[in-house]
């Protein structure tokens, strides 16, 4: 009798110990959609796991209506601006100005979710012939760029990967660039 009683405490404690690890696991994957854009893509973070900073966090992104989540990389929006700038070159060094203009104005996030800091609907008016071509629109570049800056100046107050990224967008050859782009800190 003891020793079933014994056994039915050590149950309950790993039910415990189970449930609280599972409850913390569950409570890092709350996402928070931030923008649905035009297109109908859905914008949204996670917490971060980074020591840096209480407020790290991750960017997501899928088309409406589909689970399937994606994480965005440099790469891929360094790409995508390569193809709409082999469509309109004049317009795309435009948006090059303007995500520098952006990159410059970007402050650590201080909350989480974060909230976009320089991004508005009309700025991405300006370039929708740019929309003709690729995969993501304007809007939707425009966002991510931000999200992942801000994310940077969260995580490195004093990192600058991102700005100078897009600084050699167009001026280094494309080689030079795309190494940036895939450049992670191992």
């Amino acid at each position: 009798m003891i020793e079933s009683f014994f056994h039915k405490i050590i149950a309950i404690y790993y039910y415990l110990k189970s449930f609280l690890v599972i409850a913390k696991f569950k409570g890092r994957l709350r996402d928070d959609l931030l923008y649905t854009t035009e297109d109908g893509f859905e914008i949204l973070v996670y917490p971060g796991r980074k020591k840096q900073s209480k407020f790290d966090f991750i960017v997501r992104f899928r088309r409406k209506g589909i689970k399937r989540e994606r994480t965005p990389k440099h790469i891929h929006l360094i790409i995508e601006l390569y193809v709409k700038y082999y469509f309109d070159k004049d317009l795309t060094l435009n948006l090059k100005e303007h995500i520098l203009e952006m990159l410059r104005n970007i402050k650590p996030a201080n909350s989480f979710p974060p909230s976009l800091q320089f991004f508005k609907p009309e700025h991405a008016d300006r370039f929708k012939k740019l929309n003709k071509v690729g995969d993501f629109s304007v809007e939707f570049l425009l966002i991510v760029i931000e999200l992942i800056a801000i994310q940077e100046k969260t995580n490195y107050p004093e990192g600058t990967l991102t700005e100078e990224l897009y600084k050699d967008l167009f001026v280094k050859d494309r080689f030079s660039v795309i190494q940036k782009a895939t450049w992670r800190n191992r």
